[in-house]
């Protein structure tokens, strides 16, 4: 079973700057690391593969730095490792994003199952990985906590808001898959220095079957943010001590108009 996995590279802090005039985050020069929902979709593909055979191809989209989680996934077990990258890809949106993630899938190889954590911690739309199968005409199932092989497909079950679902989906099919389907790996040192110069493949947009630039980044993306601001992180704080501290408590609340 060949099995492609969708990782992200968000930033480590919630102190990033905006670009006042696209509106997007500042991600050069930030501390980054993987998106904490994509080591659940990995450790996923890597048992997989352990339990049923095939391989594991990562791959994500963005700036050259990217290629620290690709070196990562190498670490717990990944076979191959794509980067996307080119700057005409910057500043999409999901419907942008996912149609650049389908095209990308597409230009590396055919594979039967992809999986995306259910969301990122940057942009938090749990949209990306369900749009990615409506660009490439595949069956998906969201919200997924387990996985079951079964003829030529998988059999999932779904974790929807109010009930739980058992569905079977064909192959080629894309899954989103929850934090608790299992605990991701640590990266081995062993395979740290076994995978220190393996190779990362580059794409580019001249890669892709589609190479119309209006298909992509900001060209691409029907939404456009018209203000993005970074949250105000000052925090007013006071110190009740001394006797009778529910009631001033509740006093101040009442003050602050918060009840």
């Amino acid at each position: 079973m060949n099995i492609f996995v969708c990782v992200k590279q968000v930033p480590a802090t919630s102190k990033v700057e905006v670009d006042p005039v696209t509106g997007v985050l500042k991600r050069e020069g930030v501390k980054s690391r993987m998106n904490p929902y994509d080591l659940y979709a990995l450790e996923t593909a890597l048992r997989l593969k352990e339990k049923h055979g095939g391989t594991v191809t990562v791959g994500t989209m963005g700036p050259n730095q990217a290629q620290a989680i690709i070196r990562e996934a190498y670490m717990m077990g990944a076979d191959r490792g794509y980067v996307f990258s080119d700057r005409r890809l910057g500043g999409a949106d999901v419907l942008a994003t996912s149609y650049t993630l389908s095209q990308a899938i597409r230009s590396v190889g055919d594979f039967d199952l992809i999986i995306c954590g259910k969301q990122t911690t940057d942009g938090d739309t749990a949209q990306v990985g369900p749009s990615i199968a409506e660009h490439m005409g595949i069956p998906h199932a969201a919200w997924v906590s387990a996985i079951k092989l079964r003829d030529n497909g998988i059999e999932v079950v779904q974790q929807l808001q109010d009930t739980v679902e058992t569905i079977y989906m064909p192959f080629p099919c894309l899954v989103t898959v929850e934090k608790d389907i299992y605990m991701p790996r640590l990266p081995s040192l062993k395979k740290a220095k076994e995978v220190k110069d393996k190779h990362i493949e580059i794409y580019g947009l001249e890669r892709f079957l589609d190479q119309n630039e209006e298909h992509y980044g900001l060209s691409g993306s029907p939404t456009q943010v018209e203000r993005i601001f970074p949250p105000d992180s000052d925090i007013e704080r006071v110190v009740i001590e001394g006797k009778d501290l529910a009631n001033r408590a509740y006093e101040q609340l009442i003050a602050w108009k918060y009840i």
